[in-house]
C-alpha cells in the first residue's frame, strides 16, 4: 500500500504517481455508474485498453469524446465507412481498425440492448444490482476475472458486442464500482464501502 505524502491518503497499490491517475483512482475508479452512456463509454474505453496500459487509454479520453460524439450511442450507431477511414486516421486515437470498428458495432448492440432494457438496468443485473463488497488487502489478491465477469462476457458476445473478453469485462466491473476492488487500506475503501459518496456519471 502506497502512502501519498502531499495529502498524506493511502491508496492502492497500481496507480501511479501521475496526476491524471491519482485524480482517476481517486473519484472515478470503483464508484458506481448507473448512467447508461457512462457505461457504454467505459465499456468502450476498457476494450480499447486490449493490450496497453490503462493510463495510455486515459490519457487519451477526451479526444475519444470528442472523436465518438461523447460517447452517444445513436450518433455513433449511424457512422458510415466515410467516417470510420477518417477514424483511422486520427493520430489521437489508437488506430486499430477493429478496435474502432468494434465501437461502431457496440453503439448497435448497446441500441439493441435498450429496445427490451434499459442498458444500465441490464448490465447491472450480472451483479444482483448492488456494488460488490470485496475485501482485498493487496493488489496481489485481485483476480483478473470472475465467474459474474465470465457471464457478462458470454451474454454480450451472444449479442454482438466485441472486445468484451472476460477479463475486460472485469476491469469494467472494477472501473464502474459493480465491484469494489479497493484494496481495503486505500481510503477510497470505507468511502465506497460505507456509501459515503453517491452513484457517479461521468
Amino acid at each position: 500500500m502506497e502512502k501519498d505524502t502531499t495529502h498524506g491518503k493511502k491508496r492502492c497499490d497500481w496507480h501511479t504517481g501521475d496526476p491524471v491517475y491519482i485524480a482517476y483512482h481517486d473519484q472515478e475508479w470503483g464508484r458506481p455508474v448507473r448512467d447508461a452512456q457512462a457505461l457504454f463509454e467505459m465499456l468502450c474505453l476498457e476494450g480499447m485498453q486490449a493490450g496497453l496500459s490503462w493510463i495510455t487509454i486515459l490519457k487519451r479520453r477526451e479526444h475519444y469524446r470528442r472523436a465518438f460524439a461523447g460517447f452517444d450511442p445513436e450518433r455513433i450507431a449511424r457512422f458510415t465507412e466515410e467516417k470510420e477511414e477518417k477514424l483511422m486516421q486520427d493520430a489521437g486515437l489508437i488506430r486499430n481498425r477493429r478496435k474502432i470498428h468494434a465501437i461502431i458495432v457496440n453503439a448497435q448492440c448497446f441500441l439493441q440492448v435498450e429496445r427490451t432494457r434499459p442498458f444500465s438496468e441490464y448490465i447491472w443485473s450480472f451483479v444482483g444490482g448492488r456494488p460488490v463488497q470485496h475485501h482485498y488487502h493487496s493488489h496481489e489478491e485481485i483476480p483478473a476475472r470472475s465467474q459474474e465477469s465470465i457471464n457478462m462476457s458470454r451474454d454480450l458476445k451472444r449479442r454482438g458486442f466485441k472486445f468484451v473478453g472476460e477479463t475486460i469485462c472485469y476491469a469494467f466491473m472494477q472501473a464502474t464500482g459493480m465491484v469494489n476492488d479497493h484494496e481495503t487500506g486505500c481510503f477510497c475503501y470505507a468511502e465506497i464501502a460505507g456509501n459515503h459518496q453517491p452513484d457517479r456519471n461521468r
